[in-house]
Parts: structure tokens; C-alpha cells; sequence
């Protein structure tokens, strides 16, 4: 059995936490053979009941709970009818919801898409964003973390930028983390770059990463002195002079930039940066491709694999996912199969 073999075997039982932004998803489908005659827009005549299934954050503790591991997810949902459907969603999916903490000021996101013939006609956003969250909400969390925090292989921070990492609650989990010696890995959103200071990787994909170096270059005086220049990353020469920048700048150990078609860029404190050519076959839908990637790299990094090993394995991962319509979760059984048909050793 190759490296890689053992490292995916070693996934079934380690413990992840999640913490992000959680969301309801609803597929309604139906069929157009008319146009309104109220408005130039499409009729949907549906058909069956709406579906629905865990998205934003839960779609990264999906993916890690098809890899074998055991989930928490930590997020806020309303008091209404979409956070019990949410609720039972993840129960069904084997993820544990002691994380999932009600707040009266906001209502649970739901995005609804409307389907019509295997394409989606509209989408349909209900969400209020509050990055103020009350002092009584936030030692509610505070509180979970620290009570459970010893239970963890790794952690994962999901931002979808609705408001739940804070600065106070990211600097709060990066001091947690360090203090009990756990792997910490982003999937960042752009204006909380800076936020991640210190953390052991960060994974965004290139347009993320241009979009960074320009919010720091904005709100960091001193970033061209420490070595953040140009925003533009139109090859891959860019994407490695600029990952090398983000690395330093924001003291992390390691960073993955993903490239879609042209694979991903791995950066290393103390070693030359490694570029991962993509194992995709064909690309039908990158929807949920980066929430594949981070669950596979922070189970391979708390298996104890390498940074670039465990790139190298979530690039086998997000190959086997663009490959489908969706966002789905990626299992053990597909990755071992990756690996097989790629030969990696």
C-alpha cells in the first residue's frame, strides 16, 4: 500500500472542529415551457417537494465526515424553521451539532436556487450579515471552544464573511489553538486576510489571493516595506513571487493557493515553494471544490502527513470533485481510486 494509501486509512476516527459560517441550502426544480406574460422572465412549473442539505461551513464538515473523520461544526443559526431543517440535516450526516448555537439576531441563511431542465434559472439569498455579535453570543462560543478544545486533531475555520469570525473570535481560536498545540487551517475570505496571522496554512484560490494582497496593500502602510507589491497574478512566476509575500507577511507556515486547471501552488516556511499539477479529467462544476480541498489537507496534515503531501492529496481530491455537479463531498473509496489511476507513490 502506497504513503498516500496509509495517510487516507488514517483518516477514519481523528477528530476535526469546524467553525464558520453555516448555510441552508434549498434546490427547488421544476420546467420551462413558457415565458410569464407579467414579465420578460421564465415560468418554473415545480416539481416535487424542495431539497435541502448543510452548505457554506457544513459542506466542509460533509466532506470530512465521507473521508472517515469525526465532525463538530461550530456556527449560528436563527430561531425559525430553516435551523431545525439544518439541524436535522446534520444529524443525518453524522455531524455533531452541540457546535450549532441559536442567535435571536439573525435569521439562518438559506440560498434557494431554482432548477429548471439541469440548469439553475434564479438564486434566491435570505441572510443578515452581523459582525457584531452580542457579548452574550460570542462567550457562548468562547465558552464551547474552550470546553472541547482538547478533543481536537485540527481545526478548521470556515469563513464565508456572514459574520461569525470576528477578529476577536479568530485571534481567540489562533490563541486557543496555540496554546493546546492544534493545527489551525483558513479558507479565507478576503477583507479578514490579515486576521490569520500566525496560523499553520491558509488556502485561497488565486482570484483571493490578488484580492488580498490588494485589501492589505490598502490598510497596511507598511505592507510594501515587507514585500507585498503587485496585485496581478497572470502566471504562475506571479502566483509564486506573491505567495512567497503572503507567506512572510502574514508569518504562516505554510499557504496553498489553488490554480484550478493549472493545480496549485504550495508554499513552505524555510522551503522553496512546489507546484502541484491538477488531476482533474474533466472540470463540469467547481461548486464546493475549496471546501474539498481544506478538509482533505487538514485531515492529511493531522494524519501526520507532510504540507506538500497532503497538497498533493487534496489536489487528487478537488480532481475527483470538479468532476461532478455540485457540491459533494469527496469519500475515501474515490481518493484511494485517484491515487490508483494517478500512480501517486
Amino acid at each position: 500500500m502506497s504513503a498516500y494509501k496509509q495517510l487516507i486509512s488514517a483518516f477514519k476516527g481523528k477528530s476535526i472542529l469546524v467553525i464558520g459560517d453555516v448555510i441552508l441550502d434549498q434546490h427547488i426544480h421544476g420546467s420551462v415551457s413558457r415565458i410569464s406574460p407579467e414579465a420578460p422572465v421564465p415560468i418554473v412549473l415545480q416539481k416535487g417537494e424542495p431539497t435541502f442539505s448543510p452548505g457554506g461551513a457544513a459542506n466542509v464538515a460533509s466532506n470530512l465526515r465521507s473521508l472517515g473523520a469525526r465532525v463538530t461544526l461550530v456556527g449560528r443559526i436563527g430561531h425559525d424553521e430553516e435551523g431545525k431543517i439544518f439541524l436535522n440535516a446534520l444529524k443525518k450526516g453524522g455531524i455533531a451539532t452541540k457546535g450549532i448555537l441559536k442567535d435571536p439576531q439573525v435569521p439562518t441563511i438559506i440560498k434557494t436556487r431554482i432548477m429548471a431542465h439541469h440548469q439553475q434559472v434564479l438564486r434566491l439569498d435570505r441572510e443578515k450579515v452581523d459582525e457584531r455579535m452580542s457579548e452574550k453570543f460570542l462567550l457562548k462560543v468562547k465558552s464551547f471552544l474552550q470546553k472541547t478544545i482538547k478533543n481536537y486533531d485540527a481545526i478548521i475555520l470556515s469563513d464565508y464573511g456572514k459574520g461569525l469570525l470576528s477578529k476577536e473570535l479568530i485571534e481567540f481560536v489562533c490563541v486557543l489553538a496555540h496554546d493546546n498545540k492544534k493545527i489551525v487551517t483558513v479558507d479565507p475570505k478576503v477583507e479578514h486576510f490579515s486576521y490569520y496571522e500566525g496560523v499553520t496554512s491558509i488556502t485561497p484560490n488565486r482570484k483571493e489571493a490578488e484580492n488580498a494582497i490588494r485589501n492589505i496593500k490598502i490598510t497596511h502602510t507598511a505592507s510594501h516595506r515587507l514585500g507585498l507589491q503587485s496585485d496581478s497574478l497572470r502566471n504562475l512566476d506571479d502566483v509564486k513571487r506573491a505567495g512567497e509575500q503572503l507567506l512572510k507577511f502574514l508569518k504562516l507556515e505554510s499557504l496553498l493557493i489553488t490554480l484550478g486547471e493549472e493545480g496549485m501552488y504550495v508554499f513552505e516556511k524555510g522551503k522553496k515553494p512546489s507546484h502541484i499539477h491538477t488531476r482533474a479529467q474533466e472540470v463540469f462544476d467547481v461548486t464546493g471544490a475549496g471546501d474539498t480541498v481544506i478538509a482533505v489537507f487538514t485531515l492529511a496534515l493531522s494524519a501526520g502527513a507532510s504540507k506538500y503531501d497532503a497538497a498533493e492529496l487534496a489536489n487528487y481530491a478537488a480532481g475527483v470533485v470538479v468532476g461532478k455537479w455540485g457540491a459533494v463531498a469527496v469519500t475515501r473509496d474515490e481518493l484511494r481510486n485517484a491515487v490508483k489511476t494517478h500512480g501517486a507513490a
